[in-house]
């Protein structure tokens, strides 16, 4: 579970990142050991640009167990991609140009941190402990390499094998995924195969090594609606044969549906709600999740009705609004907050038991808004 973050202390941190990547006036972290598989507590991750700091992730907590799911979910600019690269240790110099993004906080993986690491010890780690599906498998995989030479090397970097060894290894995966005739088409090129299979050839390149942790970004992105219950099914089983822990990262609430036990809603760069999937589609407790609710096509609503959009644009990350990030768009947001102004940042506060919502409506003004209003046109 999220550990809520003081909004005060969070806003100062972010105002003056400097080139160290720490933060004047950052909260504290807690000094306790993790307890999750996965910790990761009050991430940032800013990236300075010419107009400003970008603050693409801002405070970001959460965490996983060995053998469950997450989800993460949001519009686009939202930080979910951000978040993944960050626990991947794949924020470099080189993406952005000459100066480094900031990075803030910590990420606990099986009892060590990533953040303060040494370079080769993540190293060491990603690939093998944990491990990433790209969402575009053709700009992914190399052109110029056949995808069982890529599948190789990803396997001989951690392990001490031959050549055929790994072969062998890259044909049973594939096989796995369900490519056919596996041992002919490990010879062949990405653009040889189609979407669906060159997602399947990025799932067995991250599982080759039976990683502990796995991250899929948008991992049905451009693939027909038949691909993509292929794919979720396949992430399913092999999550349960690995027993590797997920985050799945997408906008389809339908994808998080399928395959999360627990879902966190993001939004410029921030957590807004977080819950047991179950909670938060049947229960949400914030109006970005109805908005997100409402906006998705359901099988079981009357043809003529209306999908019900989030009006407005998502904000900028260098003038993300003071106090809460959703305001601008809030349907609600002249619903009274018993005196709290709109400059003070919402606190992840838990409303139910394991489930936390950042906003400053009553609980109450909450579930009667749900109940009467947003749930019957769902």
């Amino acid at each position: 579970m999220p550990k809520p973050v003081d909004g005060a202390a969070a806003d100062a941190a972010a105002s003056d990142l400097t080139g160290s990547g720490t933060a004047p006036g950052e909260p504290v972290l807690s000094k306790e050991p993790p307890t999750a598989f996965l910790e990761v507590r009050d991430l940032r991750v800013h990236f300075p640009t010419q107009d400003g700091l970008v603050k693409s992730v801002d405070g970001l907590s959460f965490t996983l167990e060995k053998g469950k799911t997450l989800g993460i979910v949001g519009e686009s600019g939202s930080g979910k991609s951000v978040t993944s690269l960050g626990i991947m240790g794949l924020h470099t110099v080189g993406q952005y140009g000459r100066q480094r993004p900031h990075l803030s906080g910590e990420i606990w993986l099986n009892g060590q941190e990533l953040l303060t690491a040494d370079p080769d010890s993540v190293r060491k780690l990603r690939g093998r402990e944990i491990s990433m599906i790209f969402q575009d498998p053709l700009s992914a995989l190399h052109p110029f390499f056949t995808v069982g030479h890529q599948i190789v090397e990803a396997y001989r970097v951690h392990h001490a094998v031959d050549k055929k060894t790994a072969r062998k290894r890259a044909i049973e995966l594939l096989d796995r995924v369900g490519i056919p005739e596996p041992r002919k088409r490990i010879d062949s090129y990405p653009h040889e195969f189609s979407g669906g299979m060159r997602q399947r050839a990025m799932i067995a390149m991250a599982l080759v090594n039976n990683p502990e942790l796995l991250i899929a970004d948008e991992p049905t992105t451009a693939l027909d609606v038949t691909v993509q219950a292929q794919i979720l099914d396949l992430i399913r089983d092999l999550q349960k044969e690995f027993g590797s822990a997920v985050i799945i990262i997408t906008h389809d609430l339908g994808v998080v549906a399928e395959l999360s036990d627990d879902i966190l809603v993001m939004y410029g760069g921030r957590c807004v709600e977080y819950g047991a999937a179950e909670q938060v589609f049947y229960e949400p407790q914030h109006p970005y999740t109805w908005g997100l609710l409402g906006s998705m096509p359901r099988i079981d609503r009357d043809r003529t009705d209306r999908l019900i959009p989030v009006k407005g644009s998502p904000p900028s990350l260098i003038n993300v609004p003071e106090g809460c990030a959703f305001n601008p768009r809030c349907p609600y947001a002249d619903v009274p907050k018993g005196g709290i102004t709109r400059t003070t940042r919402p606190e992840l506060t838990e409303v139910k038991p394991g489930h936390l919502s950042a906003c400053h409506m009553a609980q109450e003004d909450r579930e009667r808004i749900w109940n009467e209003e947003i749930a019957p046109k769902l």
